[in-house]
């Protein structure tokens, strides 16, 4: 059974896109069968692996919330062997309203990926940098979240918000939602806030930071503008790197649980 893992931050700019379209490609060249899904109607993750945005076709995430379209009907291969995507579209700006009358609205999500769940390894989904309904079919669909964190100190603030809806979600929705991890993104070890915000985070939530920190690099700002990962567009940079270390990293933590539903 795949290990379905939400991608969440309510604030925006903080790498959370960069982190799902990498980490989700990073597993699928360490041969792990992933989907990964677009729940953001800004549709950075749709075209930052080269599809349209803008497209006509109804076979995104859109159609599958509010169209009754089956996801098997919806799932679309990318460039790399191991990896699906499920695309969103600007339409998904409406659906939380459209969404209001469904029984169950919070549950959309989760009963939809009930019957794909054996055929991956991972299913990753990109929230929007929001709180409302979408994310929260995201967060009661899945089994855990990453949080990206720029070790800034505004993006620091809009933790504890992120962090109650997680334990209200956890309370009214989905007892079995633990947090995978703070993931440090456009980490620079020279800058002393940097390593000083990394610190704290790491001393009031000792067991949830992730080792691995994604470092500042140009070649991770690029690459979507080629709709590709990075590691298709530069497989040596820093950045690459880093995302496949995560990959190892969230396989290893995630090895007994795997066992465990296989």
């Amino acid at each position: 059974m795949g290990k379905i893992i939400a991608i969440a931050n309510q604030k925006g700019g903080v790498g959370k896109t960069t982190s799902a379209i990498n980490l989700a490609a990073s597993l699928a060249v360490l041969e792990y069968k992933t989907l990964i899904i677009d729940a953001d109607p800004q549709a950075n993750t749709t075209s930052g692996l080269n599809f349209n945005p803008d497209s006509k076709e109804q076979d995104t995430l859109y159609e599958l919330l509010i169209g009754g379209r089956k996801v098997e009907e919806i799932i679309k291969p990318t460039a790399l062997e191991r990896l699906d995507i499920i695309t969103s579209h600007i339409n998904l700006v409406g659906a939380e309203i459209e969404m209001l009358d469904v029984p169950a609205r919070e549950n959309v999500l989760r009963s939809a990926l009930a019957g794909i769940r054996d055929n991956y390894d991972y299913i990753l989904i990109d929230c929007a940098p929001s709180l409302g309904l979408i994310t929260i079919n995201a967060l009661t669909a899945s089994d855990s979240v990453i949080i990206p964190v720029q070790p800034e100190y505004f993006p620091l603030e809009g933790l504890g918000k992120l962090l109650n809806t997680i334990n209200i979600v956890r309370t009214r929705l989905n007892p079995s939602l633990t947090i995978e991890g703070f993931l440090f993104t456009m980490y620079d070890s020279r800058l002393r806030l940097h390593n000083q915000v990394v610190e704290e985070v790491k001393t009031y939530y000792p067991e949830m930071v992730f080792k691995t920190m994604i470092t500042k690099n140009v070649r991770l700002s690029e690459a979507p503008s080629y709709g590709k990962p990075a590691i298709l567009y530069d497989a040596r940079s820093s950045g690459s790197d880093n995302y496949l270390n995560l990959a190892r990293e969230l396989i290893q933590k995630n090895e007994t649980w795997q066992k465990e539903t296989h």
